[in-house]
């Protein structure tokens, strides 16, 4: 799905670098999220998801343990079964919560302790930007797509 074929690949994601990195494409994605307004606010939980498994140095503390738990919530359910799982994962990190943060519903594989050498995603946020300004038109399913391609491989690196 790559549409920049035959230049220098991001090192993380293996995308084709057109005039703008991985970085500066998702920072642009960040800014139209941060909108609010649809296509891409409500899909702001899996973009980053996406964008953080396949840049794994940007990865949190849980080793994108919740970013796949999203992804795999998204694929199944729908955008509708995501926004539940992030609205739990809200309720339990919040501060007024007595006990601490609940635990999430669903079964969290923890990260390799070693990360896999990683072949190339068939989609990235470069396929996601089009022309690096990422199109409302069929960005829900670029977003979609990019998701699924981002759970494949790392079902191929377990």
């Amino acid at each position: 799905m790559h549409q920049s074929e035959g230049m220098k690949p991001c090192a993380e994601c293996g995308a084709p670098m057109g005039s703008r990195s991985c970085d500066e494409l998702f920072h642009a994605l960040l800014a139209l999220d941060h909108s609010r307004q649809a296509p891409w606010g409500p899909l702001h939980g899996v973009s980053v998801s996406c964008f953080l498994l396949q840049h794994p140095s940007r990865l949190p503390a849980d080793g994108g343990a919740m970013a796949r738990t999203l992804l795999s919530a998204y694929l199944e359910g729908g955008l509708e079964q995501a926004n539940q799982l992030v609205a739990q994962a809200r309720r339990g990190n919040s501060h007024v919560v007595k006990g601490g943060p609940s635990r999430v519903d669903r079964k969290v594989t923890p990260p390799p302790r070693e990360a896999p050498v990683r072949s190339p995603f068939a989609v990235t946020i470069e396929d996601v930007a089009v022309d690096g300004t990422f199109p409302a038109s069929r960005f829900t399913e670029r977003v979609r797509a990019w998701a699924a391609a981002t759970v494949d491989a790392g079902r191929r690196d377990t």
